[in-house]
């Protein structure tokens, strides 16, 4: 059973730059100091001392055996994530991007009022915003968050041990989901290497996963951990739809947004989207990934152009898999399936006549779903034991599409027809 974070909490990964011209000391809380690894080293004129030089000289035939050993000493587990980030840094993608943001009323007050600025309108500013991405495709298609190019004016890309930077362009969007597609122009067929995708499917809890990425603009950083839930829901994208996400505890920052989440076959499981901070503003141990499911569905439809909006039905509603057994079965409800706890007014659903369960009191004071409440046993054919295969079945739905229920209405059983719109909850 999937269990639902709270939309509060749930810091989307925000291109790095729209925090506003900070430096790296800045984030920390406290000035950057650069640690001398090497005390012998003459930090003002950067000179290797003697004894350095002296150990370099000499190091070519010393370190022989001691790279050996270091070799042989790796772990299994260590030389497996050394060969993923080797075979997968090339298929990463660094992205800046430059969006004009404009004041708002409240803005130009506090300024004004506070700030000394004085009579007139504020001007436009500037933002600079970074974020991550990877080929998805031999012919250069790059998959990021949406939240990462959203409202740019220009976006540019470079690759992994290449400083030259690319113009790109927005292909096609997927808002709700948080995805976009973006294309490089000017760029060399031979450098593009598209990162094999997965089965996020055949993920199981404590497996290893590897996130690659651009934390506070380091671009090209590693970092690893486990999945550590295939059990969570969150609010992704900006409508903030209810979606399954993977748990990771693999370090996600800002800058990581559209980096690829990878398992231990170099295979990407998800794109790095959101992390629970405990508003402390980074990363706290708990990240969340698209899976890459959701990714294959809608990669067509980003293909060719489109702006996916999110069609929904229009309802609440609970597994029924989870429920009491006992009171489940004195309202007469299936042991399996979705009851519908609220349908809302002027929605897909009400219009093709789903209704809400309603609240039933016994005589001992409990109160039970009725017992003719509409339970969802099947979307399109297939059937339904939990609210995810619904909103897997709605995902790469359009607007204007029709969605086909099963559903059991006491001892009858019917099919509705719902015709989907972009409905949106007041």
């Amino acid at each position: 059973m999937n269990r639902v974070l709270p939309a509060l909490g749930i810091t989307a990964l925000l291109a790095a730059g729209a925090y506003g011209g900070y430096q790296f000391s800045e984030l920390r809380g406290e000035p950057a100091h650069v640690v001398q690894l090497d005390p012998a080293a003459d930090a003002a004129s950067g000179v290797t001392t003697a004894t350095t030089a002296q150990t370099a000289s000499t190091g070519t035939a010393q370190n022989a055996p001691v790279l050996a050993a270091e070799t042989s000493a790796r772990t299994e587990s260590e030389q497996n994530t050394a060969s993923v980030v080797k075979s997968s840094s090339d298929g990463l993608v660094f992205i800046e991007t430059t969006s004009t943001v404009q004041p708002n009323l409240q803005q130009q007050m506090l300024e004004q009022l506070f700030g000394g600025q004085g009579q007139g309108q504020l001007a436009p500013q500037q933002a600079q915003g970074l974020g991550s991405g990877f080929f998805v495709t031999e012919s250069g298609d790059i998959l990021t968050n949406y939240h990462v190019v959203q409202d740019a004016d220009q976006i540019t890309v470079r690759l992994h041990n290449d400083a030259r930077s690319y113009p790109a362009e927005v292909v096609g969007t997927a808002p709700d989901y948080d995805l976009a597609l973006i294309r490089a122009k000017e760029l060399p067929k031979d450098e593009i290497r598209a990162l094999p995708l997965g089965d996020d499917k055949t993920l199981e809890v404590g497996l290893k996963a590897i996130a690659l990425g651009a934390p506070f603009g380091l671009d090209f950083s590693v970092s690893e951990g486990i999945i550590s839930s295939l059990e969570r829901e969150a609010p992704v994208g900006v409508g903030d739809v209810l979606q399954p996400v993977i748990q990771t505890d693999a370090a996600i920052n800002p800058g990581n947004s559209g980096g690829p989440l990878l398992n231990s076959a170099g295979q990407v499981v998800g794109v790095n989207t959101q992390i629970l901070t405990g508003g402390i503003g980074q990363s706290a141990g708990v990240g969340f990934a698209i899976p890459v499911s959701t990714v294959k569905q809608l990669l067509p439809q980003l293909q060719s152009g489109e702006e996916i909006r999110t069609p929904v039905m229009g309802i609440s509603m609970l597994d029924l898999s989870s429920a009491n057994p006992e009171m489940r079965k004195e309202a007469g409800l299936p042991e399996t399936g979705v009851l519908v706890t609220r349908v809302f007014p002027s929605s897909p659903a009400a219009a093709a006549g789903l209704k809400a369960a309603e609240a039933v009191r016994r005589d001992d004071g409990s109160v039970i779903p009725n017992s003719d409440a509409d339970v969802i046993t099947a979307v399109d054919g297939r059937q339904v034991e939990s609210a995810e295969d619904i909103r897997t079945a709605m995902i790469g739905k359009q607007v204007g599409d029709s969605v086909q229920l099963t559903v059991q209405r006491g001892k009858e059983t019917s099919e509705l027809t719902i015709k989907l719109t972009d409905f949106r909850f007041d």
